[in-house]
């Protein structure tokens, strides 16, 4: 069969042309424009940096901050947590549905195009009216239609593009929240591996005491089977090793749980994961108090924050535009016939084109109701935003105050131990004498033991703290601000 080519009609081509003008306008609606951060400090209190307006540059890569602690057995564990980690996966699940609409949304900048093809065998009524009087016969007879429809709506005031925006800053809060909950589970890994190594430190501390506990105990019976000490030594010498042998269940079981919240975290059933005990012998590191301002900019849940009052104002367009009419082009091309043969053959085509326009004339205050909601959700957000960083600035002072001020105690509380036990060892030498009673001993063992379970906290709680500050500079830090070079995301 011959192709004859169809000529489109001239009133196509006019609607057509109009349809791409009306398409360049411009959207209704607020252009988005990012509000300053309230009540930004002009330096860090503990530091001699100065602020600049902050630029979101979460999209920085960040590294694996972990490493800097040198421990190969929390490298791997922060491995695990990120290949494994269930509320990660929820998060990067959640981070493709965003992506997802976005993808739908800028399919309404695009025509639509089916094809429909239908086969029906029909019969009319015998009494139907032809010209107004019954024919008194019924019709039955086969309908072959191959139809291609086309929409597309004339994006004359910008609803469609607003959408798309909305849904490009909500991809983009999305992917934020991706590295939000990486740095949170991060931070907990490396928090809750501190604790545990801290606990293990203890635990040897206190098996090491119990050990001199017991020889002093052997000691003072002997010397009591002697006549030299009294059964007051030997009852103080039991207690003390009692007591210390009573703190180890203890210890025992918030190290269990330490290790079973790291379980979780990595991705595995808690009754099958165990880590072997060892000391906590990693140095806290120390942040210079010159933090470069610009890290806080890497901060994600700030740049979450400041993309969802992008997409807010996108919203608050797209409620503007329903009060505007809607244009839309429909056209429809095919063939039509009563029998296969002749199906495709040139008088059995038809064709029609035209526009279609929506006024909104009366809605009962939805359009309105609608655009007070979206305005009042950009305030929400807008709210959120300026708490968000407020927050952030908080939080880096808490943190730069906490490192200097538990480095100060860590240096008076190794002078505290130091001074314990030369205490004991003198108070040990004056009761082998026979100077004292074991009563001066044993303070002196409750001291020094004391003492030293307060350091070992105290380095467990400067290895957090250094944690919890890396986090709040939003992923690591340096001693130059972190920039881009060409090429890079």
């Amino acid at each position: 069969m011959k192709t004859v080519p169809v000529p489109a009609p001239r009133g196509l081509h006019l609607t057509l042309a109009g349809a791409l003008a009306l398409a360049g306008g411009c959207a209704v609606g607020p252009d988005y424009h990012k509000p300053t951060a309230e009540a930004a400090p002009a330096a860090y209190q503990e530091g001699t940096n100065t602020w600049k307006v902050a630029v979101p540059q979460a999209h920085l890569a960040k590294g694996a901050w972990w490493e800097l602690y040198g421990d190969v057995e929390l490298n791997q564990l922060e491995r695990d947590a990120l290949a494994a980690n269930q509320s990660l996966q929820a998060t990067v699940a959640a981070f493709d549905q965003a992506r997802a609409v976005l993808d739908l949304a800028k399919s309404g900048l695009y025509p639509r195009l089916a094809l429909a093809p239908t086969i029906t065998r029909e019969r009319d009524s015998a009494n139907r009216p032809i010209n107004g009087v019954s024919n008194g016969k019924p019709d039955t007879y086969n309908t072959f239609n191959v139809p291609l429809d086309l929409s597309y709506e004339v994006d004359v005031f910008g609803r469609v593009r607003r959408t798309v925006e909305a849904a490009r800053a909500a991809g983009e809060a999305g992917a934020a929240d991706v590295e939000t909950t990486k740095l949170a589970l991060g931070a907990e890994v490396a928090r809750d591996y501190f604790t545990l190594r801290a606990l293990d430190t203890e635990m040897a501390l206190l098996r090491s005491n119990v050990e001199v506990f017991e020889k002093s105990l052997d000691l003072t019976r002997h010397r009591r089977a002697g006549g030299v000490a009294t059964d007051l030594d030997v009852s103080q010498a039991e207690t003390i090793l009692r007591t210390t042998q009573a703190q180890l269940p203890v210890i025992a079981l918030h190290r269990r749980q330490a290790e079973h919240a790291l379980a979780v975290l990595t991705g595995r059933p808690a009754p099958g994961f165990q880590l072997a005990e060892r000391t906590l012998a990693i140095p806290a590191p120390q942040v210079a108090a010159g933090v470069p301002s610009e890290l806080l900019e890497r901060r994600p849940d700030i740049a979450a924050a400041e993309r969802r009052m992008a997409a807010a104002n996108a919203n608050v367009g797209v409620a503007k535009a329903a009060f505007y009419p809607s244009l839309k082009l429909f056209g429809v091309a095919g063939f039509q016939s009563v029998s296969a043969a002749s199906l495709f053959d040139w008088p059995s085509r038809v064709w029609s084109v035209g526009p279609a326009l929506n006024l909104p004339v009366f809605l009962g205050g939805q359009n309105r109701a609608q655009l007070r909601q979206n305005e009042a959700a950009y305030r929400l957000v807008t709210a959120n935003y300026r708490q968000t960083v407020l927050t952030a600035f908080g939080e880096v002072e808490d943190n730069l105050a906490a490192q200097t001020l538990l480095a100060a105690e860590a240096a008076a509380q190794d002078a505290a131990v130091r001074s314990a036990r030369k205490t004991l060892e003198i108070a040990s030498n004056r009761y082998r004498a026979g100077l004292v009673t074991y009563l001066e001993v044993a303070t002196a063992q409750s001291a020094a033991l004391d003492l030293e379970r307060a350091a070992v906290h105290l380095h467990g709680d400067q290895l957090v703290t250094s944690v919890a500050l890396i986090k709040s500079l939003g992923g690591g830090w340096t001693n130059a601000p972190a920039t881009v070079g060409p090429g890079k995301p």
